[in-house]
């Protein structure tokens, strides 16, 4: 199937944010959405319903809910029943609502950069202060948790934790262990967790996702968890996402707080969901193998081709955290490789002030896309050396 894959599709003129942002003459390979067609059967599945010509108000299928708590199962080893299922925009919207359902201006939220720019939105949006506390990085590059920096970063109004596993842009698939550290954390300081696991699916070998909420009752009573089939089945722009809440007095606080704002979820949405993960797990492996592939490809290009760069290998998501720090860029090496190489990247301070000095960026796209970006970024290294 790496065929499918190796099928490059002009984006150019589809109203693609990640294509129009740049010149026409920019490679972009930045926003995180992937250069791939969609499955199959989820082409074909709105191809059907938007055949049939009529898109009045729409309730969900009746099979949504048990298709949504099987696939929870098969790839996440955890049981959740349909009323533990709340269907919403998009994980960023679900982190917004969650931030206005619990805290209150001037309380505080707690996440660790380098992470997903929206995280510093959250309590900007809502006059909440982000309390941040960094990730730490190895002697090798890799990223960690330090929990003695937690410690003394939480402050009396610290009220809510919010995860990002696997991480993004950092790549790591936190363990067993990270992750009932954070949990005892949040346990121990009573703070509500927000979990987004939006890269879930896309874990490579070597790594298992574990959900924070499977770890045990105690987590499930103040844990809310986001996923999505956006980032899985390359359908970002229907928007669609999955909240999942055991406890059921958050649950009803969340459904209260969104009473009449919360709108149905999309048809064609509903629709492309709903095939992604009925029919989609096939695809989803072959995806996997492609991706990783051009992981390793990228890891190989970069130790040899790329001098005064370096990266670790993502353990999950299709995103590299490139470190341009020993090169002479500026704190900006985006703007480097968008004016010299005509590449776009995403610029590492956009994930927090620890991000200078990196860039984030995309290998979800055809294996002659990806050798053409990296064969730009090496002749204007080489022209600039």
């Amino acid at each position: 199937m790496a065929e499918y894959f190796d099928n490059i599709i002009d984006r150019l003129h589809s109203d693609s944010i990640k294509w129009n942002v740049f010149p026409e003459d920019v490679l972009p390979m930045w926003v995180a959405d992937m250069d791939f067609l969609s499955p199959p059967a989820v082409v074909d599945a709105l191809v059907e319903r938007v055949q049939h010509g009529v898109f009045g108000y729409a309730a969900e299928p009746q099979d949504l809910n048990g298709i949504v708590v099987h696939w929870i199962k098969e790839q996440y080893k955890m049981q959740v029943e349909p009323q533990h299922l709340l269907y919403v925009p998009g994980v960023v919207t679900g982190l917004n609502m969650v931030s206005r359902a619990f805290l209150s201006p001037g309380d505080g939220l707690m996440f660790q950069p380098p992470i997903y720019p929206p995280f510093f939105g959250v309590g900007e949006h809502t006059g909440l202060e982000n309390h941040q506390v960094d990730l730490i990085q190895n002697q090798n590059g890799s990223y960690a948790i330090d929990f003695e920096m937690l410690e003394r970063g939480i402050k009396p109004n610290t009220k809510m934790f919010l995860l990002c596993n696997p991480h993004n842009p950092v790549g790591r698939v936190f363990t067993e262990r990270e992750l009932e550290q954070i949990a005892d954390f949040c346990l121990c300081h009573d703070l509500l967790l927000c979990s987004d696991e939006i890269h879930c699916d896309l874990v490579y070998a070597g790594n298992t996702h574990i959900p924070i909420i499977s770890l045990g009752e105690d987590v499930v009573q103040r844990t809310i968890m986001l996923i999505a089939p956006s980032k899985t089945f390359n359908i970002a722009g229907l928007g669609f996402s999955v909240m999942i809440i055991k406890n059921n007095d958050l649950m009803d606080r969340m459904k209260k707080s969104f009473s009449g704002i919360l709108p149905h979820p999309d048809l064609l949405a509903v629709q492309a969901a709903r095939a992604a993960y009925l029919s989609g797990y096939t695809w989803l492996q072959e995806l996997i193998q492609y991706l990783q592939d051009n992981r390793d490809y990228l890891y190989e290009f970069v130790k040899a081709e790329l001098p005064g760069i370096s990266m670790v290998k993502p353990e999950g998501t299709f995103l590299a955290w490139l470190d341009c720090r020993k090169m002479t860029f500026g704190d900006n090496p985006s703007s480097f490789f968008l004016n010299q190489a005509r590449v776009g990247l995403n610029n590492g301070l956009d994930f927090g002030s620890v991000g200078k000095g990196f860039v984030r960026l995309n290998f979800a796209c055809p294996r002659a896309t990806l050798k053409e970006g990296l064969t730009r970024m090496r002749q204007a290294i080489k022209n600039y050396i």
